[in-house]
């Protein structure tokens, strides 16, 4: 929509300089009582307002934002971002877990753990019978795994990924669930590599061990510069690249907002039968509903076509429909591998969804009902 600029209609003013004789360098307007008023010029102050008033949206903006929000992880904060990053993981992970691994690794592990009462379906060869006979309650014995992980990240950031109406973009998301994957499988001589791709190019970071090697890959995928828009991602190519070679087997985690098609179903597939595979998919509430708020530009950025929509009830409910059925298929398709399915939003608290879903997920693999 064109947009008139006011002061277009205004009448010219009087082309002959009028200064004020108190301060030359100030001009003075005429109004029409005939009185002198002192215009205040253009000078540093003006830009030392903007700035005082620039600090101040800025701290009501960290004021309005939660606790959880991501930080702000581009541009001059990035480093900053990244650092404040790894001690909110370590600060509201650490010591809410036990086991080396915190539940992702699969099976169970050789270093005996603490003791729990037995629930049907628990493997009876751990059972603990010294604890048993002191409580005359049967207890099994949980293990920890205690061995040398490779972790792989096939980590999604195409174009649809920069996007974000909530409190972050889904791109800033996927940073914060390679810094958690990172903090819960590290350490102890395990290794972390990745296979990052913007649709645009595909880099591939080695498995090695070591914090800074984690810090430098996470570094990586943060400074990684965004496709141009029309560029379209291929999750079944970056799949495919982690099959071939065949690796080590051990852990994969899919990050990725998985809109689009489901063409990486079968390279996942194929990765489950040799590795245990994770998937994070990564939402914004504008992928699940439209917002009421009447006509809109719906646009695609990863084929760049745009459509302008009028958002009535009808249009509403059979986006929120589609929607859930896209999110049905992605939901069925990873439980097909075996696998688990992370759910993480730009409007609700990551670590504290992250935490859950590691939770149950050990619960499962030491044959608690979880």
């Amino acid at each position: 929509m064109a947009v008139t600029d006011p002061a277009s209609s205004r009448p010219t003013p009087d082309p002959t300089p009028t200064t004020n004789a108190t301060h030359p360098d100030q001009p003075r307007a005429e109004p029409a009582g005939g009185d002198a008023v002192v215009l205040p010029a253009p000078d540093a102050r003006a830009d030392e307002f903007a700035g005082v008033f620039s600090a101040r949206r800025d701290s009501r903006d960290r004021a309005a934002r939660p606790a959880w929000a991501p930080p702000i992880l581009r541009g001059e904060r990035l480093e900053a971002g990244l650092h404040t990053l790894e001690l909110e993981v370590r600060r509201r992970l650490d010591g809410l877990l036990q086991g080396n691994h915190l539940g992702l690794v699969p099976g169970p592990g050789s270093e005996p753990g603490e003791a729990r009462p037995y629930q049907p379906g628990d493997d009876v060869r751990r059972m603990d019978w010294a604890v048993t006979a002191r409580t005359t309650v049967p207890h099994i014995r949980e293990t920890v795994a205690d061995r040398e992980l490779e972790t792989w990240l096939a980590v999604d950031l195409s174009p649809s990924l920069d996007f974000g109406t909530a409190l972050c973009e889904k791109r800033d998301l996927v940073i914060c669930a390679v810094a958690a994957i990172t903090h819960l499988t590290g350490g102890g001589g395990n290794r972390l590599g990745a296979v990052i791709s913007t649709g645009a190019e595909t880099i591939r970071v080695p498995a090695r061990g070591g914090l800074a090697h984690a810090r430098g890959m996470l570094r990586k995928i943060a400074t990684t510069p965004s496709a141009p828009i029309g560029t379209t991602g291929d999750l079944a190519a970056i799949l495919e690249q982690l099959r071939r070679p065949p690796r080590r087997r051990g852990l994969v985690v899919v990050i990725s907002d998985f809109l689009g098609s489901l063409d990486w179903e079968r390279p996942l597939r194929a990765l489950s039968a040799r590795h245990d595979v994770v998937g994070i998919e990564i939402l914004d509430p504008r992928d699940i509903d439209l917002p009421e708020v009447g006509s809109l530009v719906l646009a695609d950025p990863e084929t760049g076509r745009q459509r302008e929509v009028h958002a009535s009830p009808l249009l509403r409910r059979e986006f929120a429909a589609a929607a859930g059925e896209h999110r049905a298929r992605v939901a069925a398709a990873l439980r097909g591998t075996g696998g688990g399915h992370l759910v993480l939003r730009t409007d609700s608290d990551w670590i504290a969804d992250t935490v859950r879903f590691a939770v149950a997920r050990k619960r499962r693999w030491s044959g608690g009902v979880g």
